[in-house]
């Protein structure tokens, strides 16, 4: 529980530091028939934001996302905090626990080291990217990677406000060949690893050839759709919606 407070006063400070970052004012979305506008909130005055600006919407969406991620975690620290004050001191004393006692450690720490842990270490950990045309990373995302396309900006930028661990373009292989999905997933729970795939131009049939004959070979090494990769897809009429790319993610991850 001590742990948990620490790491929930660190993520609230953290939160609060991108939430400054971030435009004034809070978004608010209402239906028109079928689509939706944006209207942001400043000193309760509405003002409404053109389809044109989209980013400036994205970036307030953000904001409100992670404003409510921090009203949600600072509740928790709360309760924590409660919690441990009105709980006999003796049970966070970790000379009674064994994971800290000399010789026990060093038996249970392949067993009972915390997920958080292995997620540190390959966060951290330096990784082979794709060297192949380079010249194509042209959109800077808000984790601070450069991707290759706005609909990857919109999966990288989802990842990272959800805090997904998450890698660009590592280097995978698969039979002798190197292969760089577009995301390598860590679950932040569990710690398995999951693909994600996004295939930006169906509606070309070369491409979509491509498309499903990496998908194929992903198959035979036991990367399987639906199950540990994830696929999303686009052409030029149906573009990738943020909010897919949102309920994607709280399906496998949240």
């Amino acid at each position: 529980m001590l742990a948990e407070s620490k790491r929930l006063e660190k993520e609230i400070n953290r939160l609060d530091k991108e939430i400054k970052k971030l435009p004034d004012g809070k978004l608010i979305c209402t239906k028109n028939d079928t689509t939706f506008k944006w209207y942001v909130s400043i000193n309760n005055q509405l003002e409404y934001i053109p389809k044109k600006k989209r980013a400036y919407a994205e970036k307030l969406a953000v904001k409100r996302h992670l404003v409510t991620e921090l009203d949600k975690l600072s509740k928790e620290l709360q309760a924590i905090k409660y919690y441990l004050k009105h709980s006999p001191k003796e049970l966070y004393d970790v000379s009674s626990q064994l994971l800290f006692r000399p010789g026990y450690r060093d038996l249970l720490l392949p067993y009972f080291t915390p997920t958080n842990q292995i997620i540190d270490k390959w966060m951290n950990e330096p990784y082979e990217q794709n060297p192949k045309y380079p010249e194509q990373l042209i959109i800077k995302t808000t984790s601070g990677k450069m991707v290759r396309s706005k609909s990857e900006a919109f999966i990288d930028m989802m990842l990272y406000a959800n805090k997904i661990p998450f890698r660009y373009e590592s280097a995978l292989d698969l039979g002798g060949t190197t292969y760089y999905p577009d995301f390598t997933i860590m679950h932040p729970k569990s710690g398995e690893i999951f693909y994600w795939e996004h295939f930006g131009i169906m509606d070309d049939p070369i491409y979509a050839g491509q498309a499903f004959s990496k998908l194929h070979t992903y198959s035979r090494y036991g990367i399987i759709p639906s199950i540990n990769l994830i696929t999303t897809y686009e052409t030029g009429d149906n573009p990738l919606d943020l909010d897919a790319v949102q309920k994607i993610i709280e399906q496998y991850f949240l």
